[in-house]
């Protein structure tokens, strides 16, 4: 069985914590398909590299959906992942997403509040504009950054995290992401994923206590790459 190492492209690495740059397609935990998932890639690569005996650890500290490209955070000691998972919870690590839509926002920039409610036997979100019983409060800013005569780039960053969050709110305005099929966008990508990117993410470091920054550039593409 192919591991993907050969593949893996690691943004941010130390003794406590490893951030890669995911590929539209890869899945961050097992589920129903036989899929290998990211967590056991990377779990892999540590053990090729550090020649460690036995089992590696490596805990999942958030993850993004499969056709999404981007940073996903893993903690590589108990302690750093204790760390993370409460300053995810205390909203105290920061992401920022890019985007290529095909109809331009309006306003050009602005703050999207909706609720948002998922069905999990069709794997998709619902977007309310009131609330409603068992939808969750959902928020996120965004701008646009440039225009092509085709396509806009946007700039998301999210004040909640909630389930196809950013690509259920710009499909309610009219904005589906690019390829994303299932939110109303008229046809697929190439390469299967979607036109989101988590960009960015700035924490403070779980044992180091200084601030980091990791940034990763989105995949090779015609559209990416113009922008």
């Amino acid at each position: 069985m192919k591991t993907g190492i050969d593949n893996l492209q690691v943004a941010y690495e130390d003794n406590h914590l490893i951030v890669i740059n995911k590929r539209p397609g890869d899945i961050v935990q097992g589920d129903k398909t036989d899929d290998m998932p990211l967590s056991d890639i990377v779990k892999a690569y540590l053990k090729i590299k550090y020649n460690k005996p036995g089992n590696v650890f490596l805990g999942v500290v958030h993850r993004i959906d499969r056709p999404t490209s981007g940073l996903v955070m893993f903690a590589r000691t108990s302690k750093a992942l204790i760390r993370l998972n409460k300053a995810l919870k205390d909203k105290k690590i920061s992401k920022t997403y890019r985007a290529i839509v095909k109809q331009k926002p309006e306003p050009a920039s602005g703050t999207l509040v909706h609720y948002l409610k998922k069905n999990p036997k069709k794997n998709k979100t619902t977007v309310f504009e009131q609330p409603v019983k068992d939808a969750k409060k959902a928020i996120l800013h965004y701008k646009t950054l440039a225009s092509s005569e085709q396509y806009h780039l946007l700039e998301i960053d999210l004040e909640t995290g909630r389930p196809h969050q950013i690509r259920a709110q710009l499909a309610k305005i009219g904005s589906p992401i690019k390829g994303d099929l299932k939110y109303g966008y008229s046809r697929s990508n190439k390469n299967g994923g979607i036109s989101l990117h988590a960009y960015k993410i700035e924490l403070i470091h779980p044992v180091k206590k200084e601030p980091l920054t990791i940034v990763a550039e989105p995949p090779e593409d015609d559209i990416w790459n113009f922008f």
